[in-house]
């Protein structure tokens, strides 16, 4: 059953994919936008490769441990209507925790920050993935197993909403008025994309944006303050092997300073910029002096 919705997904996207990005890079290019470069677009397509790689390998792991809290469930829900929408809500309710932490916790950083590694915004940014995240996503959807949702249906609606992560990563698409304040929008995700002080660790959501004014994480994209893309500090050699591994060698080279175990511990799982001795600041720290 998952086979043929996984198959089904990509019949559906691989063609609207290339259409959109086609689209989109010949618009860039009449338009005399640098939307796109050779390199960046190769690099995010081997991230997508490797990412699809991890995913394929995971997914035994993915259907036994659900399966196995599934068998544990305590709701039983009859209406199918009711079920998939409250499997896409607690999905996404799910998903925003996971990617708040990947943005708090330096060690889930070190996973997550790839994404956020490229200095363009198009298309295909989204397809330029946290690699190792599906070695513990399917831990965070284990509480949609003990509320009755079938495995394969979690799989499904998570590969389905990937298809507006992607989506939305275009400076095409400007502000879509009252949907601003339900979805995660192009705007909305140029804001969390940005490395600009304000827009750090914001819009955090990945269908519902929502969450984020739930939870004091939401950011209006301020056309005043154009973003900027990238990582708050550049990585000197842009090759596939040093973009994944540049945090993780970060980590060590601060795990290996003459400090207590406390502080190593902060350091692994402090939020990132955080320094024993000052010399670096976390974003909260950072916003802090903005204001």
């Amino acid at each position: 059953m998952l086979s043929a919705q996984r198959e089904l997904l990509v019949m559906i996207t691989t063609p609207l994919y290339a259409i959109l990005i086609g689209l989109e890079i010949f618009l860039s290019k009449i338009h005399g936008k640098k939307y796109y470069s050779v390199k960046d677009t190769l690099i995010n397509l081997a991230f997508m490769l490797i990412a699809s790689a991890f995913e394929m390998l995971m997914i035994g792991i993915y259907f036994f441990v659900l399966f196995f809290f599934y068998e544990f469930k305590i709701l039983q829900i009859e209406n199918i209507f009711i079920y998939w929408i409250i499997l896409l809500f607690s999905e996404d309710f799910l998903f925003y925790w996971l990617h708040y932490l990947e943005h708090n916790s330096r060690l889930f950083w070190a996973v997550h920050y790839t994404h956020h590694s490229s200095e363009y915004f198009n298309l295909t940014v989204g397809f330029r993935s946290s690699v190792f995240q599906p070695l513990y996503r399917f831990i965070f959807f284990i509480p949609l197993a003990l509320m009755g949702f079938k495995p394969a249906d979690i799989i499904f609606i998570y590969s389905a909403t990937q298809i507006w992560g992607i989506l939305i990563h275009t400076e095409y698409v400007k502000k879509l008025g009252f949907l601003e304040n339900i979805l995660s929008t192009p705007s909305n995700h140029r804001v969390h994309h940005a490395s600009n002080i304000k827009y750090l660790d914001k819009n955090i959501g990945m269908i519902f944006i929502f969450w984020d004014k739930l939870f004091g994480t939401h950011q209006i994209e301020d056309y005043h303050e154009p973003t900027k893309y990238g990582l708050t500090t550049k990585i000197s050699d842009e090759n596939l092997s040093n973009i994944i591994l540049y945090e993780w060698k970060a980590i060590l080279n601060d795990l290996r300073k003459d400090i207590s175990f406390k502080d190593k511990l902060k350091y692994l799982f402090g939020p990132p910029g955080w320094s024993h001795d000052g010399s670096r600041k976390t974003t909260k720290q950072l916003q802090k002096d903005l204001l």
